[in-house]
């Protein structure tokens, strides 16, 4: 079968070990399903790997991909669970399962034909939803929704600042709040990014590190070093940023002397549950939410579309087509 693999990593040259090619198809497995992949999406998680950040030489080479959407053995339309991981472990909650993987860390990922996955981690694909939206859910848009419901727990009326718009994490929180009735306030050095945060609802999107209207309850962080002093001093006293990434660095001034003096908590959050991806899906159809949908490429057009992620030239999601529906 077609699949894209990394074989090496490169900080600078991170493609460079992104090798599109035939390879075995995944053999059948007690507990486990075979997938056959209709459609797939881009994650900056994909480039640490390739980058060598989080991801040991050890493991390589291993198939790419975290998202993916296609039918079981049976026939039957599935997204797949990417979070492989023991519930009990992490008492009752699989993310904080200390083994826990996402796909395509420890096992093969979703930039192939076919992939396996435990039986529990596939969920029914909804018939309102196509492949291409359900493959922009498993990673990004789970990921907003934890850090909104679960972490932040927001309700309608909270004001939400959400960092470096355009992203998939951020366009997914950007509508997702604003479905939950937040005022959201967005940040991009892109004007053009500023502007579709305005039409997915946005009450205003400034340039980052702009100083907002008003200060903000809840700050759903991705960017890290960029926006970090940007996003403490955003936040109300008593606010909470939510931290699911950092795409800029890892490690800005924590400046605690504020954190403690306006009593700011901090959370961080990774992935999701399979719960809260069956509860994204109820909320989509309940408010009639979609993803966002930069273009969709072939598989063979892989390189392609890392490279325009790579040149931040994406506003919300790239989908890979693996076949036809």
């Amino acid at each position: 079968m077609l699949a894209a693999t990394a074989v090496s990593q490169s900080a600078t040259d991170p493609l460079a070990g992104l090798v599109l090619g035939d390879v075995p198809e995944p053999e059948r497995r007690p507990g486990w399903s075979i997938v056959r992949v209709v459609s797939s999406s881009l994650n900056m998680h994909d480039l640490w790997t390739l980058r060598g950040v989080g991801h040991p030489p050890d493991r390589l080479p291993i198939i790419l991909g975290c998202d993916a959407a296609g039918y079981d053995e049976d026939g039957n339309e599935v997204i797949v669970h990417p979070v492989i991981a023991d519930p009990d472990a992490g008492r009752g909650d699989e993310t904080l399962d200390p083994n826990r993987a996402l796909l395509s860390e420890r096992h093969n990922g979703a930039f192939a034909e076919y992939l396996t996955v435990p039986t529990r981690n596939l969920v029914t694909k909804p018939a309102w939803l196509s492949f291409d939206e359900a493959a922009c859910l498993p990673v990004a848009w789970t990921t907003a929704y934890r850090m909104l419901f679960t972490q932040a727990r927001i309700t309608a009326g909270d004001r939400v600042l959400v960092q470096g718009a355009g992203g998939g994490v951020a366009s997914a929180a950007i509508k997702l709040a604003v479905a939950a009735g937040a005022v959201v306030y967005a940040t991009s050095r892109s004007e053009d990014k500023r502007l579709q945060a305005l039409a997915w609802g946005a009450r205003a999107a400034v340039p980052t590190g702009e100083r907002l209207p008003e200060r903000v309850d809840v700050v759903i962080e991705t960017v890290g070093e960029a926006t970090w002093s940007h996003s403490l001093k955003s936040l109300r006293p008593g606010g909470t940023i939510v931290i699911a990434g950092a795409t800029s660095g890892t490690n800005p001034p924590a400046d605690l002397g504020r954190v403690f003096y306006l009593q700011q908590r901090i959370i961080g959050s990774t992935g999701c549950t399979r719960g809260e991806l069956v509860a994204l899906l109820r909320m989509m159809d309940a408010t009639g939410l979609r993803p966002v949908i930069d273009r969709t490429l072939p598989l063979d057009e892989i390189h392609k579309g890392f490279q325009l992620m790579l040149d931040g030239r994406l506003t919300g999601k790239l989908v890979i087509k693996e076949i036809a529906p």
